[in-house]
């Protein structure tokens, strides 16, 4: 075998062996999914003669959001069922994703609460928020 022909086939069995001795990535497992139906609870009507025991209070919302920021400034506090922050010091604005959003007899959106503000359409809005304010 010639020299070149020897170094040729050396260096594509060293490129082959480096790619074979190399371990894939591990993969972590994904979180199980939670279960979004709620489970069947017993009856709550009480039995006759025996009193009730009383109602624990409900939990207070969440003041933030464990997926989104909240806005710079200001006070705020997270509304699970919209999806958004709600500005406590101007009614019908909204904050997600460095965006705020304003309610006036249609929407618009703004990078600053102060404006300026554009004008946009229900789908430039969160979901949450155009189920709630409705065109």
């Amino acid at each position: 075998m010639t020299a070149f022909a020897r170094i040729t086939l050396l260096s594509v069995v060293l490129g082959l062996s480096a790619c074979a001795v190399q371990r894939p990535p591990q993969q972590e497992s994904p979180e199980p999914i939670p279960r979004t139906q709620p489970s069947p609870t017993p009856s709550t009507s009480p039995s006759p003669g025996k009193p009730s025991a009383p109602s624990k209070p409900a939990k207070p919302l969440p003041r933030t959001s464990a997926s989104f920021a909240p806005p710079p400034g200001g006070s705020s506090h997270w509304d699970p069922k919209l999806g958004v922050y709600v500005l406590e010091d101007q009614p019908n604005t909204f904050y997600r994703q460095r965006t705020y959003y304003r309610w006036n007899n249609g929407w618009s959106r703004s990078i600053s609460p102060n404006g300026p503000w554009e004008e946009t359409d229900i789908h430039g809005v969160p979901g949450g928020l155009g189920r709630q304010f409705g065109e």
